[in-house]
């Protein structure tokens, strides 16, 4: 990444780190403004990709006693905070670090996008 500025004037590494800062719902946001950056654009859809399931999962699992307390209390919690400062950090250092098979998917998805 080379922290040329976006369609919204941002650094890259800044806006790519932005597409996390919100889970899934920045993700949306950079998605839908971003049209020149590609970097960008992958984050974003990664985010999204990455952050909407695991909420979605999250509030299912909330809904089941004992077992599914643990889960959707800690354990996907837990698991959501970590992915989520390790792609703002990835994201900030500039690298396109892809999450297995969702980062493919990303790219997939923007690929036919275009």
């Amino acid at each position: 990444m080379k922290n040329e500025k976006t369609t919204l004037q941002i650094n890259e590494n800044i806006e790519a780190l932005l597409c996390y800062a919100v889970l899934w719902i920045s993700g949306i946001v950079f998605l839908i403004f971003e049209k020149k950056s590609q970097i960008v654009r992958f984050h974003a859809m990664q985010s999204i990709l990455v952050f909407l399931p695991l909420s979605i999962l999250t509030f299912i699992f909330q809904a089941i006693p004992i077992i599914g307390t643990i889960i959707g209390d800690i354990i996907l919690p837990l698991l959501t905070f970590v992915l989520w400062i390790f792609l703002m950090v990835m994201a900030y250092k500039g690298e396109k670090y892809k999450i297995p098979f969702v980062g493919h998917l990303a790219e997939v998805l923007l690929k036919n996008n275009k």
